[in-house]
């Protein structure tokens, strides 16, 4: 069998198509199949951080990113009686030279997928066909494909086959058979979006409350869909739970399973009971994530994204890092070829970096700086924020993060220079 490609992108979310628009970018061949027949606009908001988004600038689709989403201003944090903690400005706002973006997760897919069809051609998406596992040659990799209806469909060869998709990886639960379902946080998040007035500067991410008393993180990802001036609205709400009997990460939600730690949060810049009853289908997500584990790379195949190294989303930073594998995996194959030797540069490197961000995610990510203050006060009003915090406390853990995310002004400023 000779090869279809160099390479076999398996899945087309944001990290696949990133990886097929470097690649195209570099000279390098590849493809991309997706397990559905119809690819369509699931999930809700995201944030794109200045690390991301100057990749995104290397491939020419800021302006398509500023058609489709709102550039992030500020990030502000409050307790659960609406009182000010912090407040810290974003992105191009805050000096960077890349902007943060807040836009709808499937908005962003469409960008990329316009944009790889434009540059790589109509046929470059290869739709309803799930990968369900390779076979690793010395000089090749062979994929196996069945149809959404379980048919097994003919195989596809290339020089290496990076596997794109998701949590649920066939190609990581074929590298690692024994690992098991996700890690549960011991938290569930309730997402939605609705149409709503803006609040605070317009383009302001809030986070609210701490999980014993129910958190909140909202920010708008549309401007002006309507005639009154509404924004589109994201929400995130999260609270202790039981780990559930299943997984399932587009299951409908009803408004009174978790509204009720909300009925309160009536603020003078936001009405959160409204915001909450105002969408129409909210949606239930277990929080999970995976231990780190030590490669993801297996000869000719490799790992990249949520496959590699899904994450608690408490960073903003998800999409961020599948850019990130994106960029440096097509880089290193420009570098050092298209095989083994490039995969095996690109572990080493990514591996380590999105297993601090992973752990991080875990332990002390932006919101921290809500649990800081949870615990300091036993949940109680307080009459100065910094009789509790610090100012300085506050902008370490917000540094810190950065630092190990990879995205502090510091870090980007060395990568344009170098």
């Amino acid at each position: 069998m000779s090869k279809d490609t160099d390479v076999l992108i398996v899945g087309a979310g944001i990290g696949g198509l990133v990886l097929a628009l470097c690649l195209h970018e570099l000279g390098i061949e590849s493809r991309l199949y997706e397990g559905v027949s119809n690819i369509q606009a699931v999930g809700a908001g995201i944030n794109l951080l200045p690390h991301a988004t100057r990749e995104l600038d290397r491939l020419g689709l800021i302006p398509a990113l500023d058609r489709v989403g709102i550039r992030t201003k500020d990030s502000s944090y409050f307790n659960q009686y609406g009182q000010h903690i912090y407040t810290e400005l974003n992105g191009m706002y805050a000096g960077y030279d890349w902007p943060q973006f807040s836009l709808h997760r499937g908005d962003l897919q469409a960008v990329l997928l316009d944009a790889v069809a434009e540059r790589l051609g109509p046929d470059a998406v290869v739709k309803g066909h799930r990968c369900v596992g390779v076979d690793i040659g010395s000089d090749s990799v062979v994929a196996r494909f069945v149809s959404p209806e379980g048919e097994e469909l003919p195989s596809r060869r290339a020089s290496i086959v990076v596997g794109a998709d998701g949590i649920h990886s066939a190609l990581r639960r074929q590298f690692y058979p024994n690992e098991g379902e996700p890690v549960y946080s011991g938290y569930t998040i309730w997402r939605g979006v609705t149409p709503f007035k803006p609040f605070l500067s317009g383009a302001n991410t809030i986070r609210v409350g701490w999980m014993p008393v129910g958190k909140l993180m909202a920010y708008p990802i549309r401007n002006n869909i309507d005639a009154e001036g509404n924004q589109l609205m994201n929400w995130v709400a999260t609270q202790e739970r039981p780990r559930p009997a299943s997984y399932d990460w587009n299951k409908e939600a009803k408004l009174e399973d978790f509204f009720d730690k909300y009925k309160d949060w009536k603020f003078d810049w936001l009405d959160v009971p409204a915001l909450l009853q105002k969408t129409e289908r909210p949606l239930i997500f277990p929080m999970v994530d995976r231990d780190p584990v030590p490669t993801w790379t297996f000869g000719r195949a490799t790992l990249l994204g949520d496959a590699a190294h899904p994450m608690y989303p408490r960073g903003s930073n998800g999409a961020g890092q599948a850019i990130l594998d994106a960029r440096f995996l097509a880089d290193s194959l420009k570098e050092h070829g298209v095989g083994e030797a490039a995969l095996q540069v690109y572990d080493k490197v990514r591996v380590e970096a999105t297993s601090k961000v992973v752990l991080m995610n875990r332990r002390n990510p932006p919101d921290a700086i809500l649990r800081e203050v949870y615990e300091r006060t036993g949940g109680k009003r307080f009459e100065n924020i910094y009789d509790v915090i610090s100012q300085q406390e506050m902008e370490d853990i917000s540094s810190g993060y950065k630092k190990v995310a990879g995205f502090s002004k510091e870090q980007l400023a060395a990568k344009a220079t170098a």
